[in-house]
This record gives C-alpha cells, structure tokens and sequence, in this order.
C-alpha cells in the first residue's frame, strides 16, 4: 500500500482546494442559481421590471411546438454524431495501432483537427458543401446527387453532423489509442496462436478491453454534442432552414440573445441542465453495468 499523505497544517488541504472551489462556484454555481431565478421572472417588453410567475415560463416552454422540435433535432444530431465520431475514430485508432512506418507522423495528422476552432470547422465544411461554389458539394451535383442545405433540412442536418463528427474525432483517436496500447499484445498473440481471426479477435478480445475507454467516450460525446456544437451550427446553417438544425443549445442562444425573450431562455437553460444531467446519471446507472475494469 502506498504511504497515506499527511499535510503539516489541517489548513494546507482546505488552501490547496481553494482555488478549484472559486471557479466552480463563480462559473458554475452562480450562474446556475441565476439561471434558475430567471426562469421564474417575466419581463415587460420593455425590460423596465418583472414579474414572478413561478414554473410558468416552464410550461410554456413544454408546451412549445417549436421547443418540442428542437428536443427532436437534438436527438438524433447527438445520437448520430456521437456514433458517427466514435466509430470513425475506433477503426482509424485500430489502423493506426497497425502502422509500423511513420506511426508519430500519422498520427501527428489525425490529432491536428481538434486544435480548430469549433466556428473554423463549420465555416470549412462550409465552403467544401457549399451548393454554389463547394468543390465537394460540385462533385456531388456531377455524379447526380441532388445536394442543398441552404433549403434542404436533411441536407443542412447530414452537414452539420459530418462536421461536428469531424472536430471530435482526434479527441476520442487520443484515447482509443490509449487503449489499444494498454492491451496486454500477449493476450491476442495467444488467441491468434489458437486461430482466431483478426476479426474474433478484436470483438472477444480489443473491444471489451476498450471498454471503459468507450464508456468514458461515451459521456464526452453526448456532452459535446449537446453544448461544444453551438460554434458549428451558428456558423452553418443558423438553426436553419426551417428550424431543421435548431438544436437545444441554439435555441435557448436565439431566444435569449436574438429575441430577448430572457424568462423563457433562462427556463429552456435550466431545462437543458436537467436533460444533460439525467442522460449522464442514466449512463452511469445502466450503461457502466456492461463496463468490465481490468
């Protein structure tokens, strides 16, 4: 067992903490309970005083078609980029686990990406898928493709899922390397003496191994889709067209800070707070049971 640490002053550890404690309250906490305190107000629409109306900006909100479409779109963007940058990034981890040559160097490139800004990504894939001018989106056009986000929902959402994927795929590369080099080579040099395939030995050998890394991945896909995506979709497609890309996060920043409609917002935010919050908690209870440590 390793020596317990012993601190020479009972003060030292409160100190220590101090500063971590500082910021989650002033950026987390604060913001939280005010966020809260103003879903409960109506404003006038001159913003000169408020009212406290309770849960009422909540049921309104609930109650909203337009909301009720975002929580849709959000859906299925989070669930298709999530999947979509995971499996990429597996199967480009796996080939480059298998690089002999010049290992560094490629995989040098593949973390490059997550250094762009979310708005760079989207204004770059932007301009390839642009129905005008995209040199993707003109190929696409020659080969009998029908493809325009600017008027089409479907189109503008595939778009903004690729480019969102595209941004985190270095993120989950890192730690799917991680994990494939934490993976014991003794254990699928045994199962390839005993005849088992590349393919039998990455489903019963690699991917439960990988795991918790894949659970963990899991958590920061979900999170990322859901707020670190504001940059692409502002940058892309605005919400739209038709409110086809108005995810949670962009809507709670278009009627707060576009409409000024704050009571109605700040209960959107707090909303979305409960949603992530859940989703995670729900991770944790039924999804960590399928996770094998070590």
């Amino acid at each position: 067992m390793s020596p317990r640490v012993v601190f020479p002053h009972k003060v030292l550890p409160y100190l220590l903490v101090a500063p971590q404690l500082a910021i989650t309250l002033v950026f987390f906490y604060w913001p939280a309970v005010q966020a809260l305190y103003q879903s409960m107000l109506k404003e006038d629409p001159f913003g000169l005083k408020s009212t406290f109306v309770w849960f009422d900006n909540f049921v309104k909100v609930l109650s909203d078609p337009a909301y009720l479409n975002s929580i849709r779109v959000t859906t299925i963007f989070t669930v298709a980029t999530a999947a979509l940058a995971m499996c990429v990034a597996l199967l480009l981890a796996v080939m480059a686990d298998k690089v002999v040559r010049g290992r560094g160097f490629y995989r040098t490139l593949m973390i490059w990406p997550y250094a762009v800004a979310p708005a760079i990504a989207g204004m770059l894939f932007l301009f390839m898928f642009n129905p005008s001018i995209g040199s993707i989106a003109v190929m696409m056009r020659r080969i009998g493709i029908d493809w325009d986000p600017v008027l089409d929902g479907s189109d503008a959402m595939i778009l903004i899922i690729v480019a969102a994927s595209w941004k985190q795929i270095s993120y989950n590369f890192l730690f799917f390397v991680a994990g494939l080099q934490a993976i014991p080579r003794s254990l699928i040099e045994a199962a390839a003496i005993d005849g088992a395939g590349e393919t039998k030995r990455f489903w019963t050998i690699v991917f439960p191994l990988l795991a918790p890394t894949t659970f963990f991945l899991l958590v920061i896909n979900t999170t990322y889709a859901f707020f670190d995506t504001f940059g692409i979709i502002h940058a892309v497609t605005g919400g739209g067209p038709g409110k086809a890309t108005e995810t949670l996060v962009y809507k709670v920043y278009n009627d707060g800070f576009v409409n000024l409609i704050l009571g109605d917002s700040a209960a959107q935010s707090v909303i979305l707070m409960a949603i992530v919050i859940a989703l995670t908690a729900l991770q944790f209870r039924y999804v960590e049971k399928k996770v094998h440590y070590g």
